[in-house]
């Protein structure tokens, strides 16, 4: 009897200890912006059994506020302790089945450490209060020391994001991408201010996963289809839903299930003086590539007469962005079709701007989300320049100047001109 007694003991604790370990939490030592200024980049996505931290705030409070267990009120506390860490994801496990990749993506990308808790997890505003935003005409220096004569280590942009470390003097220690140092205290904001900004500089991305996704105009698959989008496709969330997103397209705002695509949430960080340099230096020479080749590749013929070739657009007085400008629009009328790449018989948007580009001898991706990656960044609307790439949600068009662009809009439409802010851009960026 007492061997069974103790055999029972025994099975009891281990169940304890294999209870009480699960969950996942990541207390993190370091940010987790990325660039989007020179380029855009994205967090790390979200595994299909994830949500954000206002849906597990709902599901928190619906259940026990209490334990019973040490082990748990130890947990706690390491909870609390870490409130001080620097997560800026809004998401958060919803159960303790994460695989390790998704662990590793989480480390990398904050600098985290993963432990075991099944404790309340930090709040959206506890989150946002740990970081440092910059609210300045262009960008502050990061340096080595509080102050002023100490060494430039790098730059935080306008409306980026970095992690705060500590206080001395006026000056903010931060963490922000590869670059810690100090930034004035006068230029940043923290705390309740930087809870109120967050939402508002970072954006929250949906990335296609399925081959063709349907967007519908109500979140079910019973809803008439709005939309169609093609994989690897990055779309704006505007709202979060249980099971789907709301989200933005050229033909309106409409709803995806969340089966079909991963989130993510994008920042801007700081960028440190060599990877300035280099980004510099790709861009210029990618900017002499794409002329060079504009010069020697240039289309010299049309398949139909009635058809300019971008030889003719391309003269000693005019830049060739201007030129690429005009042989684009000559296109307007001509159909939308999804997939298609034809400038006459029907292109989708980011196909209209490889063909039209690919006849000036510049190879450009298939794909709207790609193309807010390729040649340099331009600093918003107010510095684009005919030929620049404007990119939105899900849509990509060519600048033509004046505030408008040419750009394949919907099957309803085809190719039009439009006032180059009819929607809100993600990027601009320049070939030549």
């Amino acid at each position: 009897m007492k061997n069974v007694r103790v055999q029972l003991a025994t099975c009891v604790l281990g169940a304890a200890i294999t209870f009480t370990s699960m969950g996942i939490e990541a207390y993190a030592s370091s940010s987790k912006v990325t660039t989007v200024l020179p380029s855009a980049g994205i967090g790390y996505e979200l595994a299909s059994s994830q949500i954000s931290l206002s849906q597990l705030q709902e599901s928190s409070n619906s259940s026990s506020s209490s334990s019973t267990t040490s082990s748990t009120s130890s947990a706690s506390t390491s909870a609390t302790k870490s409130n001080s860490g620097k997560i800026i994801e809004d998401t958060t496990p919803l159960t303790s089945r994460v695989d390790e990749e998704v662990l590793s993506d989480i480390e990398k990308a904050t600098g985290a450490t993963t432990t075991t808790s099944t404790d309340e997890e930090t709040s959206e505003e506890e989150i946002f209060s740990n970081l440092v935003i910059a609210q300045v005409t262009d960008y502050v220096n990061v340096r080595s020391g509080a102050s002023e004569d100490d060494e430039i280590l790098g730059k935080l942009y306008n409306n980026s994001v970095g992690t705060y470390i500590s206080e001395e003097n006026g000056w903010y220690k931060i963490k922000s991408g590869s670059v810690t140092g100090y930034v004035k205290a006068q230029y940043c904001v923290t705390g309740q201010d930087a809870v109120e900004l967050a939402p508002k500089v970072g954006t929250r991305i949906a990335t296609v996963t399925t081959t063709t996704l349907k967007v519908r105009k109500e979140s079910s698959t019973e809803s008439e289809v709005l939309g169609l989008v093609p994989i690897d496709d990055e779309l704006v969330v505007t709202e979060e839903l249980d099971g789907w997103v709301k989200v933005d397209i050229e033909e309106g705002e409409g709803y995806v299930s969340t089966d079909y695509v991963s989130l993510s949430t994008e920042f801007v960080e700081a960028e440190s003086k060599a990877e300035e340099a280099a980004r510099l230096a790709e861009e210029k020479a990618a900017q002499e590539a794409a002329r060079a080749a504009a010069s020697t590749n240039t289309s010299k013929s049309s398949s139909s007469n009635s058809i300019k070739s971008a030889e003719s657009y391309t003269t000693q007085s005019s830049s060739i962005g201007q030129a690429v400008a005009s042989f684009a629009q000559q296109f307007v009328g001509n159909p939308y079709v999804y997939g298609g790449t034809s400038l006459t018989n029907g292109a989708d948007c980011s196909g209209f701007v490889m063909s039209v580009y690919a006849n000036f001898g510049v190879s450009l991706p298939h794909s709207s989300s790609a193309d807010r990656s390729v040649g340099a960044a331009v600093d918003g609307l107010a510095n684009a320049q005919p030929g620049d790439i404007v990119c939105y949600s899900g849509h990509v068009a060519i600048y033509i100047g004046g505030g408008q662009i040419v750009h394949a809009s919907t099957s309803k439409t085809g190719i039009i001109v439009s006032s180059a802010s009819y929607r809100t851009p993600l990027a601009v960026r320049r070939i030549f």
